[in-house]
């Protein structure tokens, strides 16, 4: 499942990175691929350009799972592209945990120091 971006941010870039990764991943595992049931509710500013506080507060309660029923009970891989404090990644398991996944992996391209 990839971590989403705000339709007014996809409008812009016209491509959801993350997505991307998520499909080629889907290609050679074989896993099921879902990636309209985790939404982001608000436009947020990139998370690039904040500081950490503001990084967590930025993001707080703005995903949803739109579908709860089709990840309770599941393990669901979170694909990002890049993860530097973890914040997007962490509100994301959060949600998808409040939704009932039993458990939630991540895997990014990228890590930053």
């Amino acid at each position: 499942m990839p971590v989403p971006l705000h339709p007014s941010r996809l409008r812009d870039r016209e491509y959801n990175q993350s997505l991307l990764l998520a499909d080629q991943l889907n290609r050679d595992l074989r896993l099921p691929l879902i990636y309209d049931n985790l939404v982001r509710l608000r436009a947020t500013p990139p998370q690039t350009e904040l500081s950490r506080v503001a990084r967590i507060k930025n993001l707080r309660r703005c995903f949803a799972v739109r579908r709860p029923a089709d990840v309770a009970g599941k393990r669901v891989l979170l694909v990002d592209d890049v993860m530097t404090t973890g914040t997007t990644v962490n509100e994301c398991a959060k949600t998808l945990r409040k939704a009932g996944a039993e458990d939630v992996y991540v895997v990014t391209l990228a890590r930053t120091v």
